[in-house]
C-alpha cells in the first residue's frame, strides 16, 4: 500500500509573521550570535532536553514553509526594460548561456520559456540594484560572498 503523502497548505504570511515575532520573544538570544539556533543543532539541543527546541522547531516549520510558497521572480523582459543591460549580462546573471537568453527574447522561434531558476537571480539582482545603499553589509556579504559556509 502506497504512503499517503503530506501536502502543505499555503501559509498566510501575516499570520506566520506575528507567529515568528510570538517565537522569538519566547527565546533568548545567544551573545555570539543573534540569530535563532539554526538546524544543525537541533539534534544536540534535542538530546540534552533544551527548553528551547520545541520553539525553534515550530519556528523553522514557519519559515520552511513561506520559503516553499514564496514565489520570487523577474521575468528577462523586465529586467531588460528596467535595467537596460545586454542580455549577456542576464546571462551572466542567470548562469545560463547568452544562447539560452537570446532564446528567450527571440519571438519568431520555439524556445523554452524561463524556469524558477532563473526568474529568481533576476529578481534578487533587481533588490540589490534598487536597494544597495539600504541593505545592512552582512545581508549583502551573505547574499554575495562566494565562501563556503560549512
Amino acid at each position: 500500500m502506497a504512503k499517503k503523502r503530506f501536502i502543505h497548505h499555503p501559509i498566510d504570511y501575516h499570520e506566520a509573521m506575528e507567529r515568528l515575532e510570538q517565537l522569538g520573544q519566547q527565546r533568548e538570544p545567544r551573545q555570539e550570535n543573534l540569530y535563532p539556533y539554526p538546524i544543525t543543532e537541533r539534534c544536540s539541543a534535542v538530546l540534552g532536553v533544551s527548553p528551547m527546541s520545541d520553539c525553534i522547531k515550530k519556528r523553522e516549520q514557519i519559515l520552511i514553509r513561506l520559503y516553499s510558497y514564496y514565489q520570487l521572480g523577474m521575468t528577462p523582459q523586465r529586467f531588460y526594460q528596467k535595467w537596460d543591460l545586454t542580455q549577456e549580462d542576464i546571462a551572466l546573471i542567470c548562469s545560463c548561456s547568452a544562447h539560452t537568453v537570446n532564446g528567450w527574447f527571440n519571438t519568431s522561434r520555439r524556445c523554452n520559456p524561463p524556469t524558477a531558476i532563473h526568474l529568481q537571480p533576476l529578481a534578487i539582482m533587481d533588490f540589490l540594484l534598487e536597494d544597495f545603499e539600504t541593505i545592512p553589509k552582512e545581508l549583502f556579504d551573505r547574499l554575495c560572498l562566494k565562501e563556503e559556509r560549512m
